[in-house]
């Protein structure tokens, strides 16, 4: 049969148009199911994480701020972690200062994460406002899970979308219920905001030796500091077992050898 233009077949016999629009990309061919696929993760990523705001909607009440409070700091500020060290700052008697003070340095790492992200996801105008809101941890581990920068903008606003919904209402049913059934402590809610990170990590702990020795040197360097400086700041401390980590493992192309990466959130280490 020959070749027409416009017709199925191309000159450099790549995939029909049809099929390059259904990918989002010149590549090779897809089906539905593996467009959708980055989607799909997504949302179950967005769902699973985003349900942990029970337990800071909880722990924020607990440590003294209003349900109203609490969910306004999960609709601006919108980084777990952050959110977690100053409620826990406040709740040990630390300043609102030294609790802001050290939640923004702990956030301060998703602005690097943005020079990452912006050549994938090249937001223009307004819209870039949006888009530094999300990306957080778990957007970017996705995003850069992709096998190109079609899916990782999909898998972007999947998971941007589901997460902030999932993190607000979470936020506000564990405010409200806290706030309904007195203090946390007495029900034992006060270990769910240590229980939950330790279930985001945990696939991380089981990647390798070089993260389960971050992991050990961060709970070593946050329990040792944790009697001697203000609250926030051993977590802050704690970061730079990462750092660490980074300079002893082997580079790219040292000849070290590496595993094949999965497809999907689990080539970050996510649930």
């Amino acid at each position: 049969m020959t070749e027409q233009t416009g017709g199925p077949a191309t000159r450099s016999g790549g995939p029909p148009a049809s099929a390059a629009r259904l990918t989002g990309s010149d590549g090779p061919p897809g089906t539905g199911r593996a467009a959708a696929r980055p989607v799909r993760d997504s949302v179950a990523l967005g769902l699973a994480v985003g349900t942990s705001g029970l337990a800071f909607g909880a722990a924020a009440v607990g440590s003294g701020l209003s349900v109203a409070q609490a969910c306004v700091l999960s609709l601006l500020a919108f980084t777990g972690a952050s959110q977690f060290a100053l409620a826990g700052s406040i709740a040990a008697g630390g300043s609102l200062a030294g609790g802001v003070a050290g939640a923004i340095l702990l956030g301060s790492r998703n602005a690097l994460y943005g020079l990452r992200m912006t050549g994938i996801l090249e937001p223009r105008g307004v819209r870039r406002l949006l888009t530094a809101q999300g990306v957080i941890d778990e957007t970017t581990a996705v995003s850069l899970a992709q096998p190109d920068a079609a899916s990782a903008r999909r898998a972007f606003r999947a998971t941007f979308a589901t997460l902030y919904l999932t993190w607000n209402l979470s936020t506000l049913l564990g405010a409200y219920g806290a706030g309904r059934l007195g203090s946390p402590q007495s029900l034992g809610l006060d270990v769910v905001g240590p229980a939950a990170f330790l279930a985001l990590i945990w696939p991380q702990l089981r990647a390798g030796r070089t993260e389960r020795a971050v992991g050990l040197l961060g709970a070593a360097i946050a329990l040792t500091a944790t009697p001697f400086l203000p609250p926030g700041v051993p977590v802050i401390l704690a970061a730079t077992a990462a750092l660490a980590g980074a300079l002893t493992a082997p580079a790219p192309g040292s000849g070290a050898a590496e595993p094949p990466a999965p497809d999907g959130p689990a080539a970050a280490g996510l649930p």
